[in-house]
């Protein structure tokens, strides 16, 4: 059965966001040594990567068939996790040419889950999985609770050679994401 609203689209009166300061601990930290389980198949240690790596973490994407978690549309900052995930699509391959070697998303949804997403959104890049909230707990990230689901607030982490320089919190709205990004690797020249 499909939901009563269009995932693509961002009601118009939706709260912004305010910066709680839940983030301000984590420019100049090392990401920690996790595997986090890809939607390739792999295993993938963001601590280990060389270069640039754009890191966006969202709450949860929806699905066409489901209906939001009760009261999302009020959460500040929940609504918009598949708008941010196609503007990252479609502005992938401009990463990549700003020095951005890697390009991940990342929630606490199985990689079963992330993998329909992928599909779906006809994603070039890698969904990674913190089910565990292993990431999450590691770095001290901002979460909040729906339906009995602990997830992430949204969250933008620029990485270099494994430590985090960049960081957009809150991230709203959400489908100018993959753009702050753009124009912040522009503003430092990329790596």
């Amino acid at each position: 059965m499909p939901r009563s609203d269009n995932v693509m689209d961002l009601p118009k009166d939706l709260p912004v966001p305010q910066d709680d300061g839940a983030c301000g601990h984590l420019t100049g930290t090392k990401v920690p040594a996790l595997a986090l389980a890809s939607t390739r198949g792999r295993w993938v240690d963001l601590s280990t990567l060389a270069g640039t790596t754009v890191v966006y973490i969202y709450p949860r994407t929806g699905r066409p068939d489901q209906e939001v978690p009760t009261g999302w549309n009020a959460i500040p900052g929940a609504r918009g996790c598949t708008p941010q995930s196609c503007g990252f699509r479609d502005h992938h391959q401009e990463l990549q040419a700003l020095g951005a070697a890697e390009l991940f998303g990342l929630s606490t949804q199985d990689t079963a889950y992330q993998q329909e997403a992928v599909e779906r959104l006809h994603l070039a890049f890698e969904l990674l999985s913190d089910e565990k909230l292993e990431f999450a707990q590691t770095l001290r990230l901002p979460m909040f609770e729906v339906d009995g689901m602990k997830l992430i607030k949204r969250i933008t982490l620029i990485v270099r050679d494994g430590k985090i320089v960049k960081v957009f919190y809150p991230v709203f709205p959400s489908d100018r994401n993959a753009d702050e990004v753009i124009e912040w690797l522009n503003a430092v020249g990329g790596s």
